[in-house]
């Protein structure tokens, strides 16, 4: 029989993983406005040219923000399936204090590869950003 007492300190032990899914919702939020800011200097871009063989001196930037825009996508699925893992990871603990099964290895689990898509998502965007910054350097006033 589940008692008040595991519920109540399930919802403890969730309170962690939902702040961390508060700051990836920021995260993710930040790599949207940046994945937005590189489409519009794309279509800035392409608006200069009749046709995509008279690119010219911009081809190079646009190919940076291409590369730029891909980063930012991996970074932003990573983001994602980082915040759907620790959903995960409060579902399990919850299910496991109502059906009283030992789910501390499987929520462990979900819970490392929860960081690990975090961290990959965020070494591309810190690529991403470090591109941003190497790019400023070689763009027209």
């Amino acid at each position: 029989m589940v008692q008040i007492a595991d519920i109540t300190h399930t919802i403890q032990l969730a309170v962690a993983p939902v702040f961390l899914l508060t700051a990836i919702a920021t995260l993710i939020n930040v790599t949207n406005q940046r994945l937005g800011r590189i489409v519009d200097r794309r279509r800035v871009l392409y608006g200069r040219h009749s046709g995509l063989d008279d690119l010219g001196e911009d081809a190079d930037e646009l190919s940076s923000l291409h590369h730029r825009s891909h980063l930012i996508y991996g970074s932003m699925l990573c983001e994602v399936l980082s915040g759907l893992l620790v959903c995960l990871v409060v579902s399990c603990a919850f299910v496991g204090a109502i059906v009283e099964i030992e789910m501390v290895r499987t929520v462990a689990l979900l819970f490392i590869f929860a960081l690990l898509a975090m961290i990959v998502g965020l070494s591309l965007f810190l690529r991403e950003v470090y591109l941003a910054v190497q790019s400023q350097g070689h763009r027209r006033p």
